[in-house]
């Protein structure tokens, strides 16, 4: 056994206590909320907590956490509901929201406190609404939380929360108080062997609604009422008489093991500069007192890759040191197969650095010297001229391709890849540069709509696939939650968001099997067409430090983005929009973010009738028109409140021409019929919700129109009509389309390629066959593009209607047909490996 271990477990010696045992055997009560356990769970309450509200002793922490959460989800509890769960916690934490019927969704943390980032919180809870039933935030090695910010956030969105405070019995504020007092939700603390508040085994619960712990303490009883039959959800979690008289032990000696504690980590924070530049520890409490069951430190990058080094060398002197908490929860298998991962870059720098060093009751300050005397020591074996070197930086890397854009579209070309069965030569000579934190998700699900795609359309990609990581995902919990929108009108884009973030996670891991290099968190700054036809891609990392790749072929997958320059220079009614609307105009890709409709209300907050012009044809002048009109609490929407100016006929999708007949619609010609599905305005027509609507307002089928809406064929009025009816908006919605993103590209004298799409005349990004066009429409050597407004029409073998002018996006396109293009021209073709689909 080590001489300083990392954790000494100290509970009361069961010697001491021979009366208190000898009492229970009298009794001849050893369960059962007996005598002990009801005077330690009163003892608590009155010493910890000032005597308000009450506590439940439970068998361990984790059922109590099963217990309050389950309790706490309520109405919210049903399937797919989620549970925010920070990344860099224990396992119990997720784990008891899994067992409360909940999915974890895992979030990243603050890099300071190491608990939930309340940003991030707020985001999710905007983003997934009421499927959140419950947020457990994890109150880090015992640091004190804001108690009063969670009690307002579940005031706000109807949430539950659940305090795991694992670590945290003996944490107080400057009056002494238990972290957690008066909190009108349950916070749950553990009692194990190896907690600072140590007994054999044992957790304790408390609120400051007394109310709440009787009802757990009901559920933790098997559910029994008064009739001892079950009368609400129940398991067996309470505490042993036993455990009891252990707790009331601790208790008597809690504030003297805590204090020491205090004492030993303030030793450490002393000590913390002869270790050298780079070390940082967990910021400390403003007031009050943390307990500690150990002291944890973040080791500098450059020594991350050393710290096994490190606790080995220290283990040889006898001294204990761990990583808590590394993996963090989104590293762990069972919950990146059964929870939803948000990016986590802070919990994954604090998993590589974090070094957790001993604090135990039998330790004292000279203990803690000795401890950094080694650890000192041990950095001088590793650096003896005081210095680290970083992991060397390959200045230059040979690729095959480098894929700038990590989003739907790239990751689609992946898919695409995927499909033919040619993931794995695709991605032997692959970069995939991405400046967000991971693959898949982009800012899809970032978007308060429903998609245009339907969920089996975003199944497609995984199901049956040839990967069995991806295949597998059918049954992941994005999966499952995507599976419940089949056969509706598109998906919630935020599930598809998921959908594809995990879809994203499974793609990297595969293509990193093979060889392929992800740079994640990285934003590519230019290429260089070199003199021998290669690029030469400059990238840049979340530090500064930049590096170059050296590749055959580029693919920009950069997404598309609404210009506002454009918007506001879009000509209709005899002007510019922008001059028409002033500050009235709001552009429909803010609008249909998470939180745009609420802006948007509040903007007509003091308007009683308002009054709303959507200008533009496309998908999003649509689906702005969809969300307003199913606005939750509904807007003061009069008859013809809405108004959509548009230039072109609005024009519905249909699987057949005998189908459009059936239902009374003739508005088409051969033109119009797509020759390779048989589809009827196959790339032009409006799908799902926005076809249920153009349905609508063209009274097909005896569908009545909505009255709300009103269609304003801007050929079939005069500029005065259509100036007045965007005098009498209050608000003008700008949906004139999107602009690629595309990559600034240099020729081999460094001069800049002008893209067709940054011509004065601005025109289709990409060609036929996906290859980039420079501004004189010649193609760009090498170099391809996928995805939002890169300008693709489908040709030949790839159906689409003749009458068709335009542009085509769409997910399915770019995981088959259009992925499958790219992926031809940068690998040699195979015999029969090039399968043609019609969506």
């Amino acid at each position: 056994m080590p001489s300083i271990p990392l954790i000494a477990p100290n509970p009361p010696r069961f010697s001491d206590l021979a009366a208190e045992l000898a009492e229970i055997e009298a009794r001849g009560i050893f369960s059962n909320g007996g005598p002990a356990v009801r005077a330690f769970e009163a003892e608590a309450v009155a010493r910890l907590f000032g005597g308000q509200g009450d506590c439940l002793a439970v068998a361990n922490a984790t059922l109590g956490l099963i217990l309050a959460i389950r309790h706490a989800a309520g109405r919210r509890l049903r399937p797919g509901a989620l549970a925010l769960v920070p990344a860099f916690t224990f396992a119990a934490t997720a784990q008891a929201a899994a067992w409360a019927g909940l999915t974890p969704l895992i979030h990243d943390v603050d890099p300071h406190t190491w608990a939930s980032d309340p940003l991030i919180e707020e985001q999710l809870l905007a983003r997934h609404g009421d499927r959140i039933a419950a947020i457990v935030p994890y109150a880090a090695f015992g640091r004190s939380l804001d108690l009063e910010r969670y009690a307002w956030l579940a005031r706000r969105h109807g949430v539950a929360v659940v305090i795991d405070a694992a670590a945290s019995l003996g944490s107080c504020d400057e009056r002494g108080l238990n972290f957690g007092a008066g909190a009108p939700f349950a916070v749950v603390y553990s009692m194990h062997a190896t907690k600072t508040f140590a007994t054999a085994e044992g957790g304790l619960v408390y609120s400051g609604d007394k109310d709440l712990i009787a009802a757990l303490r009901q559920m933790g009883n098997f559910g029994f009422g008064s009739a001892r039959a079950a009368e609400v959800p129940g398991m067996n979690a309470k505490l042993s008489e036993v455990g009891g008289v252990l707790a009331m032990a601790k208790l008597g000696q809690l504030d003297v093991v805590c204090d020491h504690r205090a004492t030993l980590a303030q030793a450490y924070r002393a000590a913390l500069p002869r270790l050298g530049a780079g070390f940082a520890e967990q910021a400390p409490m403003a007031k009050g007192r943390q307990a500690l069951q150990f002291w944890s430190m973040l080791l500098p990058p450059a020594l991350a890759a050393h710290r096994a080094d490190l606790i080995a060398a220290l283990a040889a002197k006898g001294i204990g040191s761990g990583h808590y908490f590394a993996p963090h929860l989104g590293m762990q298998p069972w919950f990146q197969a059964n929870a939803l991962i948000e990016p986590v870059p802070v919990s994954d720098n604090l998993a590589a650095r974090v070094l957790s060093l001993p604090i135990t009751d039998g330790m004292t300050v000279a203990d803690v010297e000795t401890v950094v005397d080694h650890l000192v020591d041990a950095l001088a074996l590793l650096a003896p001229d005081g210095a680290v070197a970083a992991p060397a930086v390959l200045a230059c890397s040979v690729h095959e391709t480098v894929l700038i854009g990590g989003g739907p579209a790239g990751t689609a070309m992946l898919t695409a890849a995927s499909k033919q069965n040619r993931l794995a030569a695709l991605t032997e000579g692959l970069a995939v540069v991405e400046q967000g934190a991971a693959l898949g998700r982009g800012e899809l699900g970032g978007y308060a709509i429903r998609s245009d795609s339907t969920a089996e359309t975003f199944l497609s990609a995984v199901q049956d696939n040839v990967h069995p990581e991806l295949a597998a995902l059918v049954d992941h919990p994005a999966g499952i939650a995507m599976a419940q929108h089949i056969g509706a009108l598109g998906a919630p884009l935020v599930d598809a968001g998921d959908l594809l973030a995990v879809t994203g996670d499974r793609l990297r891991d595969v293509a990193r099997a093979h060889g392929a290099s992800i740079l994640t968190g990285h934003t590519a700054l230019h290429a260089r067409r070199e003199s021998d036809g290669r690029w030469r891609t400059t990238v840049r990392d979340g530090a500064g430090q930049t590096r170059e790749l050296l590749s055959r072929n580029i693919v920009l997958a950069t997404g598309g983005y609404q210009c506002q320059q454009a918007v506001q220079a879009a000509k209709l009614a005899g002007g510019a929009l922008g001059d028409l609307a002033g500050d009235r105009l709001v552009l429909s890709d803010s609008f249909l973010r998470l939180g745009g409709l609420d802006a948007l209300c509040k903007r007509l907050t003091d308007v009683r009738s308002p009054r709303i012009a959507i200008v533009g044809g496309s998908t999003s002048a649509l689906a702005s028109a969809v969300l307003l009109l199913k606005a939750d609490p509904a807007l003061a929407l009069g008859a013809g409140a809405i108004t959509l100016l548009h230039r072109r006929p609005l024009r519905p999708f249909y699987p057949s021409r005998e189908a459009a007949l059936a239902e009374g619609f003739t508005d088409f010609s051969d033109a119009d019929i797509c020759p390779v599905s048989g589809f009827v305005y196959r790339l032009a027509g409006f799908r799902l919700e926005a076809r249920e609507l153009v349905l609508r307002m063209l009274a097909v089928g005896g569908r009545v129109p909505e009255p709300r809406l009103a269609l304003f064929q801007l050929d079939q009025h005069g500029d005065a009509e259509a100036r007045a009816v965007l005098d009498a908006a209050d608000v003008v919605i700008g949906a004139t389309g999107y602009r690629p993103r595309a990559l600034p590209l240099l020729d081999a004298q460094g001069a800049q390629i002008v893209l067709a799409s940054d011509a004065p005349e601005p025109g289709e990004l990409v060609d036929r066959h996906c290859r980039l066009r420079d501004a004189a429409g010649q193609v760009v050597p090498g170099a391809y593009g996928i995805g939002l407004a890169a300008g693709f029409v489908p040709w030949g073998a790839l159906g689409g209607e003749p009458s068709f002018r335009g542009n085509a996006n769409g997910l399915w396109l770019w995981q088959n047909n259009v992925g499958q293009m790219i992926v031809d021209a940068v690998l040699p073709a195979e015999p029969g490996a090039i399968r043609q689909a019609v969506a």
